[in-house]
């Protein structure tokens, strides 16, 4: 039987053409073969370059990462066995979404006829988190409570400030594109479940959706299972990033279960002033600073940080996850995925490197990191 407040990764990765560090137009169907059979657990996407696993229900955040990195090496592995590459970013250093060809089935073929462009050009991957909650708290009121946080999940995940090819200026542009998509971004105030029930099926009963799973939130009920999934974050080129975003996650979600009271009385200021937040994650990152609706001020991501650490402690110790949630301070120290890439990519064009050689680079770190080929930590 599931706990409650454990917890469940789910990671979508790039499949790469080894060679020419571009998203793979070719080959992926023996790849997928192999994966499947290795791990049952792996889903293909919408797109045909890109790669989903989980982990199962775990309580214990250190057999996740065991069973992460298991996933990362050994499909890797077969990979490059394969004249390709695997890849955890939030977008594609090098791809062109024009060129990048949809998975062929049948349901999502019609899920591309409803989105047209908007379903094409969503050539992104991120990190889903779910959180069991335990019988009688409401999934509904949690998700309304945890918005104020979910700028600072963001901001620690960003790992895409490249798209088509061109540096966007944004720590985290993944977001931005999955905007385009309808019922995306943050979920409205909803009053409670039956208000959030109404929802669904007053849309699917019309028939602007079949499947509940078509909500794209950045935070929304699991419609298979008693969680409530996370879903703001960029996929995460280093383990221990998702495992810090997993663990603050999901003492967040013990804290409010805990603390019925806490951000109970937000409004649409409220919301307006996390979407503001939001935004100032996807273009700054961990380097950008929050408005604060309580003192009207901004303040540094560093500091907002350490007052979640502070405020979800108890937490972690009751969860055991203390070493994993420690994690989130690495990630500020050292920063995140994006900022490394354009270290990199400003190193190889100071080398005299033109742009698409220069990102060339950044993907092949990307890759390394991703299956755990890096030696050191970066």
């Amino acid at each position: 039987m599931r706990a409650d407040f454990d917890v469940c990764l789910e990671e979508e990765v790039f499949i790469n053409d080894a060679g020419k560090r571009d998203a793979a137009r070719a080959r992926t169907r023996d790849f997928l073969a192999a994966c499947r059979a290795a791990y049952p657990q792996v889903r293909t996407e919408l797109m045909e370059p890109q790669l989903v696993w989980a982990t199962d229900p775990v309580s214990d955040l250190a057999e996740a990462r065991r069973a992460l990195a298991a996933l990362r090496s050994e499909l890797g592995a077969l990979a490059i066995a394969r004249g390709l590459a695997l890849m955890a970013s939030g977008t594609h250093p090098l791809a062109l979404w024009s060129r990048v060809r949809p998975r062929e089935q049948a349901a999502r073929g019609r899920v591309l006829r409803d989105l047209q462009m908007v379903g094409s050009r969503n050539v992104v991957c991120g990190l889903s988190v779910g959180v069991g909650v335990p019988e009688g708290v409401s999934r509904v009121d949690l998700m309304n409570r945890v918005q104020p946080y979910l700028p600072l999940l963001l901001a620690l995940s960003t790992s895409s400030p490249f798209w088509q090819a061109q540096r966007t200026g944004l720590l985290g542009y993944r977001l931005a594109a999955a905007r385009e998509l309808p019922r995306s971004g943050l979920p409205p105030l909803f009053r409670d479940e039956e208000d959030y029930a109404r929802y669904l099926d007053t849309v699917m009963g019309a028939g602007a959706i079949d499947d509940p799973r078509h909500v794209w939130w950045v935070i929304c009920p699991s419609p298979t299972g008693p969680s409530l999934d996370l879903r703001i974050a960029d996929s995460c080129t280093r383990l221990d990033d998702a495992l810090a975003i997993a663990a603050l996650y999901r003492c967040l979600m013990r804290h409010l279960a805990r603390n019925p009271d806490l951000h109970r009385d937000l409004t649409g200021a409220s919301q307006a002033i996390a979407a503001e937040n939001c935004w100032r994650a996807q273009r700054y990152g961990i380097h950008g600073s929050f408005v604060c609706e309580t003192t009207r001020a901004a303040r540094p991501v560093a500091t907002v940080l350490t007052e979640t650490l502070a405020l979800v402690a108890e937490d972690a110790r009751a969860l055991a996850c203390e070493a994993e949630l420690d994690l989130a301070r690495w990630i500020v120290a050292r920063g995140t995925s994006a900022d490394r890439q354009l270290a990199l990519f400003t190193e190889a064009q100071g080398r005299g490197l033109p742009p698409r050689e220069a990102l060339a680079e950044v993907v092949d770190w990307l890759t390394a990191e991703t299956v755990g080929a890096n030696p050191t930590r970066h």
